[in-house]
């Protein structure tokens, strides 16, 4: 799945889709890659940096793409309302910054818990087998329109 795909079942639109493209995902996991952390012009970077804490924004929209492809009752995709982070938690970052990673980031959420209100994933993200960053990200959904 690419880009323009991904547009259509995310709600981070424009330059803040962070994602480029989906490699494989199941029922339980979601596996992407990004090349944006290299923009010069990507929308987190501070101070002409990408500080590695703005992974967890990538590992938060492969979650959002996971529910929005396994989400619908009848197996097909539905686009992800926006969430609310609510627990970020065993947060490990391997390195300072994303901007210097050479090759493309590998996004990977595994599905830990997931309700109509809101889901648990653990997340990873790697450049070249090596783990940059990983922890576990819990995200609250509004209620929809008229429920």
């Amino acid at each position: 799945m690419r880009r323009d795909a991904i547009l259509a079942l995310v709600p981070h639109q424009g330059a803040m889709c962070l994602l480029d493209r989906v490699e494989s995902w199941t029922a339980d996991r979601i596996l992407c890659c990004a090349a944006s952390h290299r923009a010069a012009d990507h929308p987190l970077r501070r101070g002409g940096l990408l500080p590695a804490v703005c992974g967890v924004e990538y590992a938060l929209q492969a979650m959002a793409l996971h529910g929005a492809l396994s989400g619908d009752a009848e197996g097909g995709a539905r686009a992800s309302r926006p969430g609310y982070l609510a627990s970020l938690r065993g947060l490990d970052l391997a390195v300072d910054r994303l901007d210097d990673i050479a090759g493309d980031l590998a996004i990977e959420a595994v599905a830990l818990a997931r309700e109509a209100r809101g889901f648990t994933y653990a997340f990873s993200i790697a450049e070249g087998g090596r783990t940059l960053l990983a922890g576990q990200a819990t995200v609250i959904l509004p209620p929809e329109a008229g429920a």
